[in-house]
């Protein structure tokens, strides 16, 4: 059962369509207002990415506000827009490239320069600072931090290299770190 609220609406909508076809700009603004959200949640729903959702909307218009003089029943507005959605939503999902999953590893490989100049000194700079660092520790801290991180030995490897428990260590590998960076504090600031 139809309402007097959905009647009148309807009535509007076939107003403001009639309007619009006679080159009434502001009442196809009103049409936008009405039915954009409608329009955008079918392109969502087709399309799954938003972006490309609002720029099918913009288009579904568009195309609607070129065309409007060709819908003879201004009362179906709502189903011929919905149709034109659908219809454009679909022939944007055939002529899209299909999405390619790409790894790091293989965009590095076709980029021309992985890093500036700049980063390059830095970086430079900053392993000799820590080599410096290194140097000043003593020998068991030195160690420490050499087998784990450059030779990249696991805590049982370590465990067993140094014939110490694996608690004592990650205290080893913690109390050096700490040493280290007061060793390169003076250069990182």
């Amino acid at each position: 059962m139809i309402t007097a609220i959905e009647d009148a609406a309807r009535n509007e909508v076939v107003d403001l369509v009639l309007a619009a076809q006679t080159g009434d700009r502001a009442a196809f603004g009103q049409l936008f207002e009405r039915f954009e959200r409608h329009v955008l949640t079918i392109a969502l729903r087709r399309l799954g990415d938003y972006a490309e959702a609002q720029e099918l909307c913009q288009d579904v218009f568009i195309q609607a506000m070129t065309k409007i003089d060709q819908l003879r029943q201004p009362e179906a507005f709502a189903g011929w827009l919905r149709q034109i959605t659908t219809r454009m939503a679909i022939n944007r999902m055939v002529r899209r490239a299909p999405d390619r999953s790409t790894e790091p590893e293989a965009l590095d490989a076709f980029c021309v320069e992985n890093e500036t100049p700049l980063e390059t000194a830095i970086a430079g700079e900053r392993q000799t600072h820590v080599r410096e660092g290194l140097d000043r520790l003593g020998n068991l801290d030195r160690e420490t931090l050499m087998a784990f991180y450059v030779d990249g030995r696991s805590l049982l490897e370590m465990s067993d290299d140094f014939d110490a428990p694996v608690g004592t260590i990650k205290r080893r590998l913690h109390v050096a770190r700490k040493r280290l960076a007061r060793e390169v504090e003076e250069f990182v600031a």
